[in-house]
């Protein structure tokens, strides 16, 4: 029987992308949630639209809807992401890929 390598650096590239893009999907689900929270809206709606629509098209439309600056909505995003990664990393563990050792 021979180990073949190729075969398992694809095994694991498969692993890693799909735990890597599960991580991103959970980050930015929570993300709007926390922003949602942030700024008293509810957060069912705004999570719906991460299927619709990518970040700072999101972002714009709030602008339009709230009475804040882009900039300051900009600044609650980015504390609400930063947020996010840091309790997903608590719950899930670094998303960072596993290196063959």
């Amino acid at each position: 029987m021979v180990f073949d390598l190729r075969r398992a650096l694809l095994a694991k590239e498969e692993k890693d992308t799909a735990r890597l893009l599960d991580f991103e999907f959970r980050q930015r689900a929570r993300t709007f949630r926390l922003l949602a929270a942030t700024l008293d809206l509810d957060p069912a709606v705004l999570v719906r639209e991460i299927a619709l629509h990518d970040d700072p098209a999101i972002l714009d439309a709030l602008a339009n809807d709230l009475p804040m600056s882009r900039e300051e909505l900009g600044h609650h995003y980015a504390r609400c992401r930063a947020d996010a990664y840091a309790q997903l990393v608590g719950e899930l563990g670094d998303p960072t890929p596993h290196r063959f050792g």
